[in-house]
């Protein structure tokens, strides 16, 4: 049975992930390469299912059938031509099977020649008839749609989407680029974009194989820049790059799944994986893009009717002024900037003495608050509601806990929320959070039962004095709501559109993630604030503690972009000393260049060097 909705709509609403390498996975199996891969259908039609079933169990929202090589032209080669029928039959229907209702099924359409192979005329009019034939087959098993992958030559790409179209398909025309052109350099990916945006045959534009997800990402921005129909990527699993003077064959699930959302943040309706690809890869992607695609809706209270309690209606609660939250909401509210350090919480009990002595520290140098990242990268540590109650019995200066969706569904949240509150919690900061695989525990499954704006939205609700599911909690809390932002988003669109929905959904202030371009802070700052009603955006920052610390939260931390042009300066201390110091400079530079046209400013504490966060922070 087919999904019900159709395909292209489902794309443009939400992001769908596509399986990964067939080829891969059969060579593992111990198939040897001089086997006509397709054939197997017919005659290992186990092994085809299973495979098909790993990739759904993986959480693929669309599998490929067994059919990139399935032409008459490929299967002469092997004496098989006369099998063309029944393999593509065959193969759809193992992808069927093992789709079920739910998953959709695309069928492989490879091309008839290999990229240096120049057809002649006839041989382009034999082609033709190949494609004519497959695509005729796999029509009448009724595919959802067809993927013409792996194309190097427009040319043959175009016949091959015109004869889909020829058979009513819904086509995704997906190009391979250059493997050594590099990321961003091929001359033909813009021109390639724009020929395939024009061709009336083509619904969605894809990009595949020939490269790895970092030499793909430039080329990425590209195309999703120059068409306004759907995108989907499938990168190969990764290449050799040079990682402190040794090639390394960056191809790892965890690898692949960061490329994977930065293409979503891009603008990708998207993602799979070609050669070197596996259900692992598949599997992280999945999690990881799910928490980004998308709120989970549950009952906004603040705008529903007031609900009744044994037939009478519960009298109107009277919300708390947010100055009169906590100490911290009183100083954003005065106008005057706020200083915070974010201290991560002792890995357990046995370090909580000397993180309490830390925050001692701060309190002394007059800063208002301790910011606790909750499991940042998916780790884990003391519990940032125990780390926050430790602090109010002990020192005077306000924790701020973070809170995130990763690892609670809905009900712990919110008794989590309503604990924490009456225990003397005032002020909290919203996250989604980062996935469990990308973390110290793989294995770990991450909840998600709502992200940043679904919990936001919960917290105004306890705020109005109701529970998610509208019941009445009595006398309502007096949280105040932070969320998080991310000024140099490759997709700003779509961060201004869900830092707008925060707002929509009760926050009060933000914190950014760590800002090093001054500038793209600004472009955001101006678009934040045209908010109907704009809240205190507080100015993440980090203090640099050498290059490679630098090298490390460009390309490892969601969210964060550290320019070149800081790079390079860092680059040139080599002693570690210096290098701490540059940093601290840096950091100062940044923060004074944006000066009073900020809320605040929250500073790490890197490796928890508070004295390194307190020299950032002092006049």
């Amino acid at each position: 049975m087919k999904p019900n909705q159709n395909f292209l709509d489902k794309l443009r609403n939400d992001v769908l992930i596509f399986d990964g390498a067939m080829g891969t996975m059969i060579y593992q199996r111990g198939v040897f390469v001089n086997v006509c891969y397709d054939d197997l259908s017919l005659t290992q039609p186990q092994m085809i299912l299973g495979i098909h079933k790993e990739y759904v169990d993986a959480g693929a929202d669309v599998i490929e059938t067994n059919t990139f090589g399935a032409n008459r032209i490929k299967l002469a080669a092997y004496g098989l031509a006369e099998r063309v029928t029944d393999m593509n039959r065959a193969a759809v229907r193992l992808a069927r099977e093992a789709a079920g209702s739910n998953v959709y099924v695309a069928a492989s359409v490879g091309p008839c020649f290999a990229p240096e192979q120049k057809p002649s005329g006839q041989q382009m009019a034999d082609m033709e008839l190949a494609f004519d034939e497959q695509l005729a087959i796999l029509a009448a098993e009724g595919i959802d749609l067809v993927v013409l992958e792996t194309f190097s030559d427009l040319a043959q790409l175009q016949v091959a989407a015109r004869l889909a179209r020829k058979h009513h398909l819904t086509v995704l025309a997906s190009y391979m680029l250059d493997p050594q052109a590099g990321e961003g350099k091929d001359p033909f990916e813009l021109d390639v974009a724009r020929r395939l945006q024009a061709d009336p045959n083509v619904d969605i534009v894809g990009l595949n194989c020939g490269r790895g997800p970092a030499d793909l990402l430039g080329s990425v921005r590209t195309v999703v820049g120059a068409t306004t129909k759907p995108v989907v990527v499938m990168p190969n699993a990764g290449g050799p790059s040079e990682v402190g003077g040794r090639m390394l064959y960056l191809n790892s699930p965890e690898y692949f799944t960061e490329y994977c959302k930065r293409y979503v943040e891009i603008g990708v309706r998207g993602v799979g994986g070609c050669c070197g690809t596996t259900p692992a890869h598949i599997r992280m992607a999945a999690r990881a893009i799910r928490t980004m695609s998308g709120v989970k809706q549950f009952i906004d209270v603040t705008t529903a009717p007031v609900p009744e309690v044994g037939g009478k209606a519960v009298a109107p609660v009277v919300m708390v002024p947010f100055a009169e939250k906590s100490p911290f909401a009183a100083k954003l509210a005065s106008g005057a900037q706020v200083t915070s350090v974010e201290l991560l919480p002792p890995q357990s009990g046995a370090g909580l003495k000397g993180f309490i002595e830390k925050c001692k520290i701060c309190e002394e140098a007059g800063i208002d608050a301790i910011n606790l990242p909750d499991g940042p990268r998916a780790s884990a540590r003391m519990s940032v509601m125990a780390t926050a109650f430790s602090m109010m019995q002990t020192v005077k200066i306000e924790p701020i806990p973070h809170y995130c969706c990763r690892d609670r569904n809905l009900i712990a949240m919110q008794s989590d929320l309503l604990g924490g509150y009456a225990l003397g919690l005032k002020t909290f900061l919203f996250i989604t959070g980062d996935p469990p695989k990308l973390g110290n525990y793989p294995d770990a499954t991450g909840v998600f039962d709502l992200d940043a704006i679904g919990l936001t939205q919960l917290a105004s609700n306890l705020n109005h004095g109701f529970d998610a599911g509208g019941q009445s909690i009595g006398k309502p809390t007096a949280m105040v709501i932070g969320v998080g932002a991310n000024p140099v988003s490759v997709e700003m669109d779509r961060e201004i559109l869900r830092f707008y929905g925060k707002i929509d959904a009760g926050a009060e202030y933000a914190i950014t993630q760590p800002v090093f371009d001054v500038e793209a802070l600004l472009r955001f700052l101006e678009r934040a604030n045209k908010h109907a009603s704009p809240i205190p955006i507080i100015i993440g920052i980090y203090p640099l503690l050498s290059f490679k610390n630098a090298e490390f939260m460009h390309n490892h931390v969601p969210g964060v972009s550290v320019p070149e042009s800081i790079l390079t300066r860092m680059s040139k201390r080599v002693d570690k000393e210096d290098a701490i110091k540059e940093g601290i400079e840096i950091a100062r530079e940044i923060r004074q260049q944006i000066g009073a046209s900020v809320a605040g400013f929250q500073v790490s504490a890197p490796l928890g060097r508070v004295n390194t966060a307190l020299s950032v922070l002092a006049p």
